[in-house]
């Protein structure tokens, strides 16, 4: 491992990459410091990742052969896994990372089908997604963690365990400090258990159709909340809209993940939404509130008594001083809570009151996503969905 702070990660993606487990690495990572390149194996740097997300790689796997790389984290995802697994310049890099004594790491289907099959899981303990155990190597003792840790190998269990998983590997480079340093800030929780949504005023947000909701992404919006809400909306298929609010469909996120979003807000805004929900991110949510056509859009939703929503520094920068929150119970990020004019349900991770929804942070994301699934779909399906991703 290189002897100065600055860690060297590799995040490879491909088609059919689990955007979620990809982001939050990048994203983890990046927050502690690590020098992340994130590479593609396909022919491009643009690659269609799962449930309808497009990232975009730094760099090609080509470019990176003969680099060093202190970390190799390697996500799931159909057919992300397989497309991972067959390219032999990714393979070779990996084994020079772990002759090398670097640190390698695989998350759901990734543990199976790529470090299994690879060899690399021989006389180690190890997890993986519970669809995936029986694809595990006969020499390898598969154990139910959340996250498994032995020796030099990482590995976990899928979406829902990603930020647990991310931080782990933080801790692996830079010791357990760093990765409580890191942790903080996302407002993570401490158990799933102690999930709650703060429920007021209670009204249906049926949807006579497929719910159709709009969700916009800008330059410096956080990378992890936009994929997760994404991600896992369209997994509940509703038909998800990403618009940009920029000039270019590709934005630069808060950590430099790059997304691809389906159309600019120009277009967007001809249609109509069951709902609008906006990530955070402080860069993003400054966009967003100067964005004219975006608060028309708002506002509009609003006065029709139609849902909207938004998570992190978004309530705060966004729909309070356009006076969204009017009348509202919210929460916020927490440093951004005082810029509440109410703030009495501000410490409840994800507040529901009529048909305005907001959540704090990074590490309630998922829950805010789910809240929402709820909210159209049922109790049944978000429950569904959150065992299927390891959330619960």
């Amino acid at each position: 491992m290189a002897s100065d702070s600055l860690r060297k990660v590799l995040v490879p993606i491909a088609d059919g990459t689990e955007p979620m487990e990809a982001v939050i690495t990048i994203d983890v990572l990046r927050r502690s410091g690590a020098d992340v390149t994130v590479a593609s194996v396909s022919s491009g740097l643009q690659v269609d990742a799962s449930w309808g997300l497009r990232l975009v790689a730094d760099v090609l796997v080509s470019d990176c052969v003969g680099s060093a790389f202190d970390l190799v984290s390697l996500s799931a995802g159909v057919p992300g896994s397989a497309n991972l697994r067959d390219c032999e310049a990714l393979e070779g890099l990996v084994r020079k990372i772990v002759s090398e004594g670097g640190i390698y790491a695989g998350i759901c289907a990734a543990p199976a089908m790529i470090l299994g099959s690879w060899g690399l899981l021989k006389g180690l303990q190890a997890t993986c997604h519970p669809s995936q155990i029986e694809k595990m190597p006969a020499d390898t003792t598969v154990v139910e963690s959340r996250v498994a840790r032995d020796g030099r190998c990482v590995t976990s269990r899928g979406p829902g365990t990603t930020m647990e998983f991310a931080l782990e590997l933080v801790e692996q480079l830079y010791g357990k400090e760093k990765a409580e340093e890191v942790a903080g800030p996302m407002v993570m929780y401490s158990h799933p258990a102690n999930l709650t949504v703060k429920k007021l005023n209670s009204v249906s947000w049926t949807s006579n159709k497929i719910p159709q909701i709009l969700v916009p992404i800008a330059n410096g919006s956080e990378e992890m909340e936009a994929t997760m809400i994404i991600d896992i909306l369209h997994r509940a298929k509703a038909k998800v809209v990403v618009a940009s609010v920029g000039e270019k469909l590709e934005i630069v996120a808060s950590r430099k993940v790059k997304i691809v979003a389906d159309m600019l807000l120009e277009e967007a805004a001809k249609l109509e939404y069951d709902l609008i929900v906006l990530p955070g991110g402080i860069g993003g949510a400054q966009e967003f509130a100067s964005s004219e056509k975006l608060i028309n859009l708002l506002k509009k939703q609003a006065e029709s008594g139609k849902p909207y929503g938004a998570i992190c520094a978004s309530p705060a920068l966004v729909l309070e001083p356009h006076g969204l929150l009017k009348g509202k119970k919210a929460t916020a990020y927490p440093a951004m809570c005082s810029k509440l004019s109410d703030q009495s349900e501000a410490e409840n991770r994800v507040v529901i009151d009529g048909n305005l929804i907001t959540s704090r942070g990074p590490g309630t994301s998922i829950e805010f996503a789910l809240a929402i699934v709820e909210k159209f779909f049922g109790r049944e399906k978000a429950t569904d969905l959150a065992k299927t991703m390891i959330f619960i």
